[in-house]
């Protein structure tokens, strides 16, 4: 064999008990599991490379349900910030915005709105055009090498509708509709898993229900899920959720929820009412899963917040409303006393939000404090060209943990790589899974907590040789310390790497080895499998 882990305790991804056993690994696949006291006669597997595991537990990769490594995955081989975590594949394409499909105009006008994201992107060649394009930049990227971790898409509907008809806040006219749902068709046969929605984002979010339950029916002859952000975590969250489910049970369609909390002051302690409605919708027989990061405050861009009348013919068109003195008055009304639907239908608390990061270095002493007030997010959206982006405290610690205790949660960590002080969770989720709300805190068994992060993503993806520990099954694998692996991000040091993680491996190959990012790059793209 290639490798074999010895004397492991394999948490296999399905939420059974853990077992002692020998786990072999061949030509990137697990070739044995021998488990401690087998028949009498079944020979140990040996390798030219043994790990002792003893006292490790070996579970399948982590499945990151929520990623926004679009670039980074593309600009940075190393890719710790994932790889440390024990993640082996990403679904990228997240809140209804990304680089794919896009003509010319597209691309130039996704790049400037996200890029409080992803960067701006002019540090690479953005050569490709539809999905499928940038799936295989994926696989040769790195001069031919790959990438660090493997990585799955979804089509993003705000995109899609940036393509086919700009920035426009009406309803799409039957001519548009079709060339969406043709965009859609396209990227699913061409390898995503699914489509986003990004409902508190422009211009997704101008999409009435009917728009989206008619891609939602191509995403489902398709075999594919559908990811909202959808349309209020805060005032009106509920029927928010609501709207998805309904959405989606008309159309057919499995439905995932992307980082799935309830937040804001109206909203603290209300999870039980959402699993409660999940729970209801399960039972009749839709098809539902979500995600959430184990975090309270939330991360996005400053100019997200805004009333989406103010993004209405894009980045550009922002921008001079905000130099206008009675637009932004507007703006300021609608945002301190209204509530804006950017912010979720709640008037914004200014000083919930810190700025995480800024695109002109000029404005670097932004990083690390709160908003004081309009006049100053004003001038800092103008000065950073809407780049800036934002932690927003306005989660509920109770909420947190309610939902990531249901049986359809996963793990997503919703990182935002960008900025002097990104949030935690970009480096942290599946740690802080493991090292606070199982060790610390038993919120979760490892068991558990395990098949979160493992089998049930994988289901969702349809990826039937991958999340769990079986012969047979891709090795994506990681070996880490059960009594000691915990998060090394903190709100200070975000970019910390966690501890307790030796051994990673992707395909079969080390890309953590002995707690150190080697230089192999055997991450694909991973592209729905036709039904």
């Amino acid at each position: 064999m290639d490798l074999v882990f010895r004397d492991a305790e394999v948490v296999d991804g399905s939420g059974g008990p853990s077992y002692r056993a020998d786990v072999a690994v061949e030509g990137g696949r697990i070739a044995a599991i021998v488990k401690e006291g087998a028949a009498a006669g079944c020979q140990r597997p040996t390798a030219r490379r043994i790990v002792d595991a003893e006292g490790l537990a070996l579970s399948p990769g982590f499945i990151d349900m929520h990623a926004h490594s679009d670039l980074a995955l593309l600009r940075d081989p190393d890719h710790s910030a994932k790889a440390a975590q024990g993640v082996t594949l990403e679904v990228l394409g997240q809140d209804g915005l990304s680089y794919a499909p896009v003509d010319d105009r597209t691309l130039d006008e996704v790049r400037r709105a996200i890029t409080g994201w992803n960067g701006d992107g002019s540090d690479l060649d953005l050569d490709w055009r539809t999905v499928g394009e940038y799936l295989d930049r994926l696989d040769g990227a790195h001069g031919g090498r790959g990438i660090a971790v493997n990585a799955a898409y979804l089509v993003p509907q705000g995109t899609v509708r940036m393509y086919a008809m700009g920035w426009e806040d009406r309803p799409a006219t039957e001519a548009e509709l079709d060339r969406m749902r043709q965009l859609v068709a396209e990227g699913l046969e061409q390898g995503a898993v699914g489509m986003s929605s990004g409902l508190t984002y422009t211009p997704g979010m101008y999409a009435p229900d009917a728009e989206l339950t008619e891609l939602c029916r191509v995403v489902a002859r398709h075999g594919g899920y559908y990811c909202p952000h959808h349309r209020s975590y805060g005032a009106g969250a509920l029927e928010a959720y609501a709207e998805m489910v309904g959405l989606t049970r008309d159309a057919g369609c499995a439905l995932h929820l992307a980082h799935a909390t309830m937040n804001f002051g109206v909203n603290r302690g209300r999870a039980p009412e959402l699993l409660s409605l999940l729970d209801e919708a399960l039972a009749a027989g839709s098809d539902i899963t979500l995600d959430t990061y184990p975090y309270t405050p939330g991360c996005t861009t400053l100019a997200a917040v805004l009333p989406s009348w103010a993004h209405e013919g894009g980045p550009e068109a922002l921008s001079a409303r905000l130099r206008d003195e009675e637009t932004a008055e507007r703006i300021r009304h609608q945002l301190e006393e209204l509530g804006s639907d950017g912010c979720h239908g709640v008037p914004v608390e200014w000083d919930t939000i810190e700025i995480s990061g800024v695109t002109d270095p000029a404005l670097a002493s932004w990083v690390g404090r709160r908003v004081p007030d309009w006049p100053a997010a004003r001038r800092l959206l103008l000065e950073d060209r809407l780049g800036s982006t934002i932690l927003q405290h306005v989660g509920h610690e109770e909420n947190v943990r309610a939902i990531m205790r249901h049986p359809v949660h996963t793990g997503g960590s919703d990182g935002i790589l960008q900025g002097a002080k990104p949030h935690p969770r970009a480096y942290g989720t599946f740690p802080e899974y493991l090292g606070r709300y199982v060790r610390g805190e038993a919120v979760l068994t490892l068991e558990e907590c395990v098949a979160h992060l493992t089998s049930r993503p994988a289901r969702r993806l349809r990826l039937p040789d991958r999340g769990l520990i079986r012969e047979g099954h891709v090795a994506d694998l990681v070996l880490f310390d059960p009594a000691t692996v915990a998060s090394g991000a903190t709100y200070e040091a975000p970019r910390t790497l966690p501890v307790g993680i030796p051994h990673v491996l992707v395909d079969g190959r080390f890309v953590i080895e002995d707690g150190r990012r080697t230089q192999a790059l055997p991450g694909r793209s991973v592209r729905r499998i036709p039904t």
